[in-house]
């Protein structure tokens, strides 16, 4: 961010003006689920009032804000291949985690490598899917809390091409997701590459206000997501991906009932977040809070901490449509707590972990421990999870843009 812009957004928030091109309203009645509306309005009222407090959380926002102005456009039609169907509007992608096959001249079948990411799939659709979902996440946010209407032009550009446009957009299915060469055309666990797709409804939501988004812009995102459910329910990938017992369970799960909720299908929403507590916290999670599924993988803590974020937001979206996942236990006492309590010594450092971790401990492990504590720290009324934030390792707290959208309560 230019040093003469960030001096312009303190000086607006500390006068209390807007930093939009229209007066500031209350925006209570946004339609997002993944965040608490009252908490978003909440935390904008406390900008606007000059709380010095989240200016460090708001500056590295407003940062990755200026630089996402300058991201993509990104579209199916860029890469380089064209799937089995011979439409270029269909998604496609490759196993993260299948190489080439050294025994084989032609490096066919490809073979698996758990944990070490071939650089092949950034030749397809999922990195510039990642690109630009991350940039309109972050785009909405800024426009949310500053009204600077170049970043809800900027989202909205971004949206269209990928979404939209005749020319450029992407069908609504993910038969070609996570392809192994050799081996199979598409796989129903490639739908997780679309988990984004839930926080950007709530994206959608945030810009709604905007003179750039449309009526007809978000009628149109209804309809296109409301396609891409019905494909998630009822084809044999999407049938796949829904019987998985691990994360891949857990982020159908987030996807379909957010997605539901978006095109105000509320019943779907609410028939599969009331079988989360027996199909997903009941089958993931041991009496002792371990996630063996997760736990079998070469980065174990990653995908625990990662499976155990996406049953928290599942608990979030369930207590949407008046369901209570926080305080569910199975008799031998599995639930979303005990998890967390699994968790917390090795985020902490107070025990050496016993699994594998083939990549080392990365700061994104403690960004996730932070989103767990944070939220837990609320719902179960125990302060003491917060206070653990401040000893999490490469954490800092003040400019973390969680404190943005999941404020601690004062």
């Amino acid at each position: 961010m230019k040093p003469e812009w960030i001096i312009y957004i303190i000086v607006a928030i500390m006068t209390g003006v807007t930093c939009g091109n229209h007066q500031q309203s209350d925006t209570n009645a946004a339609r997002v689920f993944l965040y608490d509306p009252q908490d978003l309005a909440a935390t904008k009222k406390r900008i606007q009032a000059g709380d010095e407090t989240l200016l460090p959380a708001l500056d590295s926002l407003l940062i990755e804000a200026d630089s996402a102005l300058h991201s993509g456009p990104w579209s199916v039609m860029d890469k380089p291949f064209t799937p089995p169907s011979g439409d270029k509007h269909d998604y496609m992608s490759i196993g993260p985690y299948w190489w080439p096959n050294p025994e084989t001249e032609d490096g066919l079948p490809y073979i698996r490598k758990d944990g070490l990411r071939n650089h092949e799939i950034e030749l397809y659709d999922r990195l510039p899917l990642g690109q630009l979902t991350s940039s309109v996440i972050t785009l909405s946010l800024a426009y949310y809390f500053t009204e600077h209407e170049p970043y809800a032009i900027h989202a909205v550009k971004l949206i269209r091409v990928w979404f939209l446009d005749e020319e450029t957009h992407m069908n609504p299915n993910l038969e070609y997701g996570q392809a192994i060469p050799g081996r199979t055309e598409g796989r129903g666990i490639g739908i997780i590459d679309t988990y984004r797709f839930a926080p950007i409804t709530d994206a959608l939501e945030l810009i709604k206000s905007s003179k750039s988004w449309t009526h007809e812009d978000h009628t149109a995102m209804q309809k296109w997501f409301d396609k891409y459910l019905q494909w998630l329910l009822n084809s044999d990938h999407g049938k796949y991906e829904a019987s998985k017992k691990n994360n891949h369970g857990t982020f159908y799960d987030i996807l379909t009932s957010r997605i539901a909720l978006f095109v105000g299908k509320d019943s779907i929403a609410r028939e599969i977040l009331s079988q989360v507590s027996e199909k997903r916290i009941a089958v993931q999670i041991e009496s002792d809070g371990s996630q063996p599924l997760e736990l079998s993988r070469t980065r174990a803590f990653a995908y625990s901490s990662g499976n155990l974020r996406g049953l928290f937001r599942l608990a979030i979206l369930a207590e949407r449509v008046g369901l209570d996942l926080w305080h569910y236990s199975t008799p031998d006492g599995r639930s979303l707590r005990t998890a967390l309590e699994f968790l917390i010594p090795y985020a902490l450092q107070k025990k050496e972990f016993p699994y594998q971790m083939i990549l080392g401990w990365g700061d994104n492990h403690f960004e996730k421990m932070y989103f767990l504590l944070r939220i837990a720290a609320q719902k179960y009324k125990h302060p003491e999870y917060e206070k653990m934030i401040d000893r999490l390792p490469n954490i800092n707290k003040t400019t973390n843009i969680i404190n943005l959208v999941y404020p601690a309560k004062r």
